[in-house]
């Protein structure tokens, strides 16, 4: 696999549902496991987790050594330049800002991921050359095709980013919007509450945006059988849980089964 392209970001044009799962552990172990269990991605939480810039590095070289078409995903936990930088630099490829808002908010997160050249005049992100994303430097062409090998998503997970949620979709270089099920519902007044129908329809919404704007929609599932009905909604980027989750879903039966 050709490690300084990025083919999850072509994929996520295709109808095709692309699964992945939450790394919450901070485990390079487990990111290195999973990475074997035939998942489209996995995504390396640094928002709700204990995941910092060391963690996110060990995770991508971890998934990396599996030699797998398994594409990490890294969550910001905020939109702050430096960190965004930090994670590009550390060879991240595709990236998921939280709580994006508004259309502004979705562009300023694009220009944040882009080298300012010709083609993006607006770009912020900083040159450095000898970082793991360029091969600590023997890359010398990395800088030309970094750009586009960027993808972008954002988190709808608000009533303000609803109510903005068709422009947010048409920003130039969002490449998928991803619904943050319990935020969102939060934000509606349904706190713990994602089957509401007010944030049923609201998610619903929110896929016609993306269906409409030609990118992906992706969302959070519970378990298998939420995320066969999130598919059958339209969703095509969908999280399986979480591998904390799993873990203790798995140890609790088997102990419930040794224990009968």
């Amino acid at each position: 696999m050709n490690t300084f392209t990025n083919p999850l970001k072509e994929r996520l044009k295709e109808a095709e549902p692309l699964f992945g799962l939450w790394l919450s552990m901070g485990s390079e172990t487990a990111a290195e496991a999973l990475a074997h269990a035939g998942f489209d991605w996995l995504l390396i939480d640094m928002e709700h987790t204990p995941n910092d810039s060391a963690d996110t590095i060990a995770q991508l070289r971890a998934i990396a050594a599996a030699h797998l078409p398994t594409e990490p995903v890294v969550r910001l936990p905020d939109s702050e330049p430096w960190l965004v930088k930090h994670v590009l630099d550390a060879g991240a490829r595709t990236v998921m800002f939280p709580n994006v808002a508004s259309a502004e908010e979705a562009a300023r997160a694009v220009s944040l991921t882009q080298y300012p050249d010709a083609r993006t005049p607006g770009g912020q992100r900083g040159v450095a050359g000898a970082v793991r994303a360029a091969a600590y430097g023997a890359r010398r062409d990395y800088l030309q095709g970094a750009n586009a090998q960027i993808a972008t998503i954002v988190q709808i997970e608000s009533a303000a980013a609803l109510a903005d949620v068709e422009n947010i979709a048409k920003v130039p270089g969002v490449d998928c919007l991803f619904v943050g099920p319990a935020d969102l519902a939060a934000s509606l007044g349904h706190l713990g509450d994602s089957k509401h129908p007010d944030v049923v329809a609201a998610v619903q919404r929110i896929v016609a945006a993306a269906r409409e704007a030609g990118v992906a929609a992706g969302i959070f599932a519970m378990d298998a059988a939420a995320a066969r009905q999130y598919r059958e909604m339209g969703f095509s980027f969908i999280a399986l849980a979480a591998d904390v989750m799993w873990l203790v879903r798995a140890t609790r039966q088997a102990l419930q089964e040794a224990r009968s």
